[in-house]
């Protein structure tokens, strides 16, 4: 017969072998629950437009900024195994609007979506005021009426005059003007995220949205609501992704004198996970 103690001693081993199994899986960022279901690593020589679409406007967003997305080489591009969305202060014209700065911005509209999941990105951002680089998320079809009752999920934006401050956002509630969003900001211990590339997950569940920066948690929401539909809407339906480069706006403000161009956003992959059945 096996003495209490040796019982003990091997239920201590078990339990410290579990502990470190957790602990890796959340060090990598995710646990054996997850399964990738789509990636891009952007080793190739050009942009895959069976995953991603590029927009061309002036319109600026519905914040008041003053670039002019393009699809061309100059303002997206892949190179060196990294996505690039690169802004630029250059005089652009087309079709009748002139805007002084030019960008990037690509999405995965009507190419992929998904309906809760884990989003990860690898990414070194801009820095200067009037920068606004974002990672974000917008429904598919606004199922719940149009913005923002149909929801947002900003996994991650940045203002260039804050280089070391990343925001996670959730915007919902009604329609504009009425809508409404809550979020917190995450702050690195040193340094400035354009320094260095680092990590912005999201985990989003039926009941709870979770944001973290290179494995550490720093933000869970599990309260949010649409006049559209009864809890958990809106983040109940398909989202598609976003990526781009803004210059101005109404929440960082213009460049500046000191605003170097061009400034760069550049991702070294994005991975799409799901929970296994």
């Amino acid at each position: 017969m096996r003495s209490n103690r040796y019982d003990t001693d091997r239920f201590l081993r078990v339990l410290l072998a579990m502990v470190f199994t957790v602990s890796l899986a959340s060090a990598n960022g995710a646990d054996n629950s997850w399964r990738l279901v789509w990636s891009d690593e952007f080793d190739g020589t050009r942009l895959d437009y069976t995953k991603w679409a590029v927009e061309e406007n002036a319109h600026g967003g519905g914040n008041g900024e003053e670039q002019f997305f393009v699809d061309r080489p100059e303002n997206v591009r892949v190179e060196n195994g990294n996505l690039v969305l690169e802004a630029r202060k250059e005089q652009f014209e087309s079709s009748g609007q002139l805007r002084q700065y030019t960008s990037g911005r690509i999405r995965t509209k009507h190419r992929a979506d998904w309906k809760y999941g884990r989003v990860e990105v690898r990414a070194k951002l801009p820095t200067g005021r009037g920068l606004w680089p974002a990672i974000w998320m917008l429904p598919t079809h606004e199922h719940y009426g149009s913005w923002a009752a149909s929801g947002e999920i900003d996994i991650m934006e940045l203002i260039g005059h804050e280089p070391n401050t990343v925001h996670g956002t959730l915007h919902y509630g009604s329609k504009w003007p009425h809508n409404v969003h809550t979020g917190k900001p995450f702050v690195l211990s040193s340094g400035t995220f354009a320094d260095d590339f680092h990590v912005f997950a999201l985990e989003w569940e039926q009941s709870a949205i979770r944001w973290s920066v290179d494995g550490a948690l720093y933000q869970t929401q599990t309260d949010w609501r649409s006049d559209g539909g009864p809890f958990p809407a809106p983040f109940d339906q398909p989202f598609y992704l976003i990526l781009n480069v803004s210059v101005g706006g109404q929440w960082p403000g213009p460049p500046d004198a000191k605003t170097v161009f061009p400034q760069r956003m550049l991702v070294d992959y994005i991975r799409v996970y799901q929970r296994s059945p």
